[in-house]
């Protein structure tokens, strides 16, 4: 038999954790969509204050993480694109809000990286820019590289489709952008899902983050999905 590692929800979570004051975390998601909400607001309940998130982006002003941003929970973002957030423009610029802004694919593999025991990589990305200042540059065959280290964190908050009991993960289409590598990357993760499902109902063919990597899982509820850009036609 498995462990079973469902919790009652985020709060249970983040308190059987341990998340504390000056955590690093990892937090999934694309745009808005596959973030994990439940535990955003849990974090804000909690007012668990000078964290260092690492997430592809700050969400926006007034939804995921732009309202921790808003709380001034946030002491650092590892990021790849904050354009949608006029909050997070201006903390940076007044200097509130450390940011260190990484290329997009560097920032998959630096995590990939992490989870996989491998301290550092090298790149080409980033060559001749800002993104090399300080860094070692070496050269391999006719082109430069930069060296890049891997990322850790402290905790991984992943939102995943379904999930069963022991922490197995599926996810669901957009959403699986980084929720996936964050999952292999932080010393605790906590899972939230849609839905929890009986263990063995998953089709171990589309399980993509197996439950040794999970220490926490609880099904959400309300989520919002909301849409980033919404296009519509005249």
């Amino acid at each position: 038999m498995g462990l079973d590692k469902r919790v009652a929800g985020a709060d249970e979570a983040l308190e059987k954790a341990g998340v504390a004051d000056g955590a690093t975390i990892m937090m999934g998601g694309f745009g808005l969509c596959g973030i994990p909400e439940n535990l955003i607001a849990a974090i804000i309940r909690r007012g668990t204050k000078d964290l260092t998130v690492i997430s592809n982006n700050a969400g926006v002003d007034e939804f995921g993480i732009g309202l921790l941003l808003r709380t001034r929970q946030v002491r650092k973002m590892i990021s790849t694109y904050v354009g949608e957030n006029k909050l997070f423009e201006s903390q940076f610029l007044s200097g509130e809000l450390e940011v260190e802004l990484v290329p997009q694919g560097t920032f998959a593999e630096r995590m990939r990286a992490g989870g996989a025991g491998i301290p550092a990589f090298f790149t080409p990305t980033g060559v001749g820019t800002v993104v090399a200042d300080g860094k070692e540059i070496r050269r391999f065959g006719d082109r430069e590289y930069v060296l890049e280290q891997a990322l850790r964190a402290d905790f991984s908050f992943v939102k995943a489709y379904h999930g069963d009991p022991w922490g197995n993960l599926v996810y669901r289409k957009t959403a699986r952008n980084f929720n996936p590598v964050m999952a292999t990357a932080g010393k605790v993760v906590i899972a939230e899902v849609e839905k929890v499902v009986p263990v063995g109902s998953l089709d171990a063919d589309h399980v993509v983050t197996p439950a040794v990597y999970v220490d926490y899982i609880f099904q959400g509820e309300k989520y919002e999905k909301r849409i980033e850009q919404r296009t519509t036609r005249p």
